[in-house]
């Protein structure tokens, strides 16, 4: 049942991301819906890593400890600084695993 459903979801998204981006295909966007689309990938983003950081636990952990939230301030200040995606990835991955054994 769990993988019809991740096919199904599959099938959604590449027949919607199809449909937009084929240039083949006449649907063209007006300009208002493809600014309002511009925010639906933050939206996403901050709907996924907000909780993983500040609820790890399954309760609210704002600490100044907490290896979730120092390795998301890291990645957020190496992407910002160094525009380099990859490097804020491996360096605050590696920061979290650091402070996951060490606490």
């Amino acid at each position: 049942m769990i993988l019809l459903a991740i096919l199904a979801m599959t099938a959604l998204v590449f027949a919607s991301r199809y449909l937009f981006l084929s240039p083949t295909l006449p649907v063209r966007l007006g300009a208002r819906s493809r600014r309002l689309l511009g925010y639906a990938m933050p939206a996403v983003l901050t709907a996924l890593w907000g909780p993983i950081v500040f609820v790890p636990e399954g309760e609210l952990a704002i600490s100044p400890a907490s290896p979730y939230l120092l390795g998301a301030l890291c990645a957020a200040l190496l992407a910002w600084r160094t525009r380099h995606v990859l490097l804020a990835t491996l360096a605050s991955l590696s920061l979290f695993l650091l402070l996951r054994v060490a606490l």
